[in-house]
This record gives C-alpha cells, sequence and structure tokens, in this order.
C-alpha cells in the first residue's frame, strides 16, 4: 500500500482525516470546562454529571473493540463518512437538549463517530509510512488532536460566559457538514472493504461485558462501593470480559485479535498507556472542578489557566515525533513522567489561596511531560507488532485507552465527591482538600508508570536497506 498511493494523495487522506480527528476530539473535551454550570443547569450532582464524558468514553469503550472488524469490512471513504455522520447527528441532538437525558444521549451518538475515528486513522498510518517515518507522521498529526483539546478549555469558557451552552454544539455542525463533503469529495480509500461475518457472542460478550464494567465503576460514586448493584454488575462484567477474551484467543478471525500482547515493547506501552490515561482525563476534569466550585474561577477562567500548557503540547508533538524516530521510546518516556510526577506532587497541597500562576506553571509542566508521552506511546505500539496487525493493534490500543480513560474518570470522580463529603472544614478549602488528596493517588499512578518504563527496550536503529521504503 505504501507505494501504491502518491505522496500527494497520502497527504490529501491525512488531511481529511486529520479535520474530522480535530473536531472529533475537540467535541470530547469542550464540555469539561462546562460541567460545573451543566450542573446547575440540569439540577444533576457530580456523580450524575459525569456520565457526559464517562458516558461518551462508555460508548468509545464499547465500539473501538469492533472497528478492526469495521475497517475491513467497509472502505476508507465509507467508515469515515458515516463517522462524520453520527459525530453530527449527535451534536445536534445535544443542541436540542430539552433535559440531561436527551443531552447525553446526543452525546452517546457523537461518541459513535468519535470511536471510528481515531482508530480508522491510526491504521491508514501504519499502511501508508514505513516504520522509520511514522514517528514524525504521528507527531504531526498529534498536533492537531492535541491541539484540539488546547483551545477546548478557553473556547468552551467563552461560550458558557457569553452565549449559551447549547453554542458547543451548534457550533461543531458546519464544520463537520464541511468535513463531509470534503471526504465525499477527495478522500481515497486505503482499504477497498470486503464481505465478512461478524462474530456475534463476541460482540454480545464484549458490549455486555464492558458495558456493565464501566457502569458499574460509573454508578459507584452515588451508591457507594458496597451496593449490591454495584459489586453484581462490576463482576458481571469481568465474568463476561474473560469470556470474551477466552473466545477471541481461541477464534482463527477474532473481533479483537489479543496476539497483539504476545509482543514485549505492545504490551509494556499498554500499562503506561492506561497510567497516563486516567491521569490526564482525570486532571481534565478535577481541575475545573477545584477552580470553579473551589476557587470561583469562571468557566472562561478555568479555560484560559489550561490553554498555554495545552498549545506548548501541541506544538512539541511534531519535536516528540523526530526524537522518537531518532531516539526511541524509552528516553521520551522517562522524561515524560518525570514531568508529569513531579506535576502530580505540586498539587496535592492545594488551598483556598494556591495562587493562579502556581497552577498555571504546573499545569504547563504536566503539558510537557504529556508532550513526550502520548504521541510516542502510540507509535511505539503499532511500530511493535506487524503491519497486518495494525487495525487489531490500533483497536486494543484505543479501547484500553478508553476504559482507562472511563473507569478512571469515575475512580477519580467518585474520590473527589467521598473526599468532598468527608471533610469538615470551610466549603472553599473543602473542595481543594478533596482535590489535593485526589491528585495524591494520580502521583501515586505516575510512579507505578515510571517504574514500567525502566523495563522498557533501548532504541534499536533502523537499518539503512529499510530507509529506502
Amino acid at each position: 500500500m505504501q507505494n501504491e498511493l502518491s505522496e500527494q494523495t497520502r497527504k490529501i487522506l491525512l488531511i481529511v482525516m486529520i479535520a474530522g480527528c480535530f473536531f472529533s476530539t475537540l467535541n470530547q473535551t469542550l464540555l469539561n470546562v462546562a460541567l460545573s454550570d451543566l450542573m446547575n443547569t440540569f439540577s444533576v450532582s457530580p456523580t450524575t454529571i459525569q456520565w457526559l464524558a464517562t458516558g461518551f468514553m462508555l460508548v468509545n469503550g464499547i465500539l473501538v473493540p469492533i472497528t478492526a472488524f469495521l475497517i475491513k469490512r467497509f472502505s476508507t471513504r465509507q467508515l469515515f463518512i458515516s463517522a462524520m455522520l453520527f459525530l453530527l447527528a449527535g451534536s445536534v441532538v445535544a443542541a436540542c437538549a430539552m433535559n440531561f437525558g436527551m443531552l447525553l444521549t446526543g452525546r452517546m451518538i457523537q461518541a459513535v463517530g468519535a470511536g471510528i475515528i481515531l482508530p480508522l486513522m491510526m491504521t491508514v498510518i501504519v499502511y501508508l509510512f514505513p516504520e522509520e517515518r511514522r514517528g514524525a507522521i504521528m507527531g504531526k498529526v498529534g498536533f492537531a488532536i492535541i491541539f484540539a483539546p488546547a483551545i477546548a478549555p478557553t473556547l468552551a469558557g467563552f461560550i458558557i460566559d457569553y452565549l449559551s451552552w447549547r453554542w458547543l454544539f451548534i457550533s461543531l455542525i458546519p464544520f463537520i457538514v464541511i468535513i463531509i463533503v470534503l471526504a465525499y469529495k477527495y478522500l481515497m480509500n486505503v482499504n477497498e472493504g470486503a464481505k465478512l461475518k461478524i462474530d456475534l457472542i463476541s460482540l454480545i460478550y464484549s458490549t455486555f461485558g464492558f458495558g456493565l464494567l464501566l457502569f458499574g465503576f460509573s454508578s459507584a460514586g452515588s451508591r457507594g462501593w458496597d451496593d449490591g448493584v454495584i459489586l453484581t454488575t462490576i463482576g458481571a462484567g469481568l465474568i463476561i470480559i474473560f469470556l470474551f477474551c477466552q473466545r477471541q484467543l481461541s477464534s482463527q478471525d477474532p473481533l479483537l485479535n489479543l496476539s497483539v500482547f504476545r509482543y514485549k515493547m505492545y504490551s509494556m506501552t499498554t500499562i503506561i498507556n492506561v497510567a497516563i490515561t486516567i491521569i490526564m482525563y482525570a486532571d481534565l476534569i478535577l481541575l475545573p472542578m477545584y477552580l470553579q466550585d473551589g476557587r470561583g474561577f469562571s468557566a472562561l477562567d478555568a479555560g484560559l489557566l489550561l490553554l498555554p500548557g495545552a498549545i506548548i503540547n501541541a506544538f512539541l508533538s511534531p519535536v516528540t515525533g523526530k526524537l522518537f524516530d531518532k531516539y526511541g521510546a524509552k528516553p521520551l518516556f522517562i522524561f515524560g513522567l518525570v514531568l508529569v510526577a513531579l506535576s502530580m506532587w505540586l498539587v496535592i497541597d492545594l488551598s483556598s489561596t494556591t495562587s493562579y500562576v502556581y497552577i498555571l506553571v504546573r499545569t504547563i509542566i504536566l503539558r510537557i511531560g504529556l508532550a513526550f508521552i502520548t504521541m510516542p506511546l502510540n507509535t511505539a505500539a503499532l511500530n511493535a507488532i506487524p503491519r497486518e496487525l495494525a487495525s487489531h493493534g490500533s483497536a486494543v490500543n484505543n479501547t484500553i485507552r478508553q476504559l482507562a480513560g472511563a473507569i478512571g474518570t469515575a475512580v477519580i470522580v467518585t474520590v473527589y465527591t467521598l473526599q468532598l463529603t468527608g471533610t469538615s472544614v470551610q466549603v472553599n478549602e473543602s473542595y481543594a482538600t478533596a482535590a489535593s488528596s485526589t491528585y495524591f493517588y494520580m502521583f501515586l499512578l505516575a510512579i507505578v508508570a515510571f517504574i514500567v518504563v525502566l523495563f522498557v527496550p533501548k532504541h534499536k536503529r533502523t537499518m539503512p536497506a529499510q530507509e529506502t521504503n
């Protein structure tokens, strides 16, 4: 495939798909600074409002396991346009929401499209570019993907303060329509699609297994971890996921090929991916809640605080992509995790008087650290497996990332809520204490990820003969 398409065609493919991925990612993080405002609008609790984030990732977690099948079954063009249409439909439903249930439904429809786009793009990159170029390409892709959450908090803050939360969705609609038109006209097929039969039993297992598990974790905050329903759903989810994994390992044509874990580098990057995803998603939820509820900052103020670090993160992505191609993953991961752990340590003693500048600098440190981890992590995972397993490797990678994000967000919000209700200090200080306690657990998670990185294999330089590809 690398030799079948011209360089210009590859660029067109990437530009159209990156545009779709940009708005998909923008949409995913656009509501983070709006959660407090939406809690008041719909009169719901923190454990309920977090379903706008957790529910989105829940649908992704259920859907992504079948993306490997979808990538084989449908052409690149068909699958991409279908994903964008789901994103469009969900945006319309959410924009018209009259209650929280309708808003959540719109978010879940959006999630169907978002769950397809990223794994599809990652697979296309593996097919279009040789291994020694993927770091640089993924770095450029990372710029677009990371730039979306960079501007999302500020954009959302402006919209919340000066317009209406509905414009968070209305503003996306014309851009999504333009991308669909461009895809229809210019997008070329990397894969033409083939008539394949889906394993319905595996599909049922994955849907109910991941669904029950995520429902259990997400509902624990409001019902309590010792609640019978919670224990039953989590237990049933784990059993069904175990059956799903057994079926995949014994199948000649699995829905999700778990043989990717036979490759050491892939397995190790998966562990690191879980830890980093939990830290990243939890911070994007926790920090705005602390700033708005505990400090009285507006949504725009919270967004502006997150903006500088996220922009630096985006601009560093192409640089870290080139560094990955030259030095490999390990030194980048070590440097990145040192900064991530430091950024968590700096906020384990927050108070109601912690300075805005202090939190800003700390957030910049976090984002610099993440720039050295996120996209190199994806590249290292896909480089570790044969190209014929690319779609499965991407699907497994994104399934685990979405599950980690959903479970991590749910657990972090639960811990935050329990700390909040368990403190007897002033209201403002209680928010700071709850956030500090929660950040301590995230610091410990960063330490665990750092220990795993120490066992990552060193970089093997690409042989000159391969550079002629």
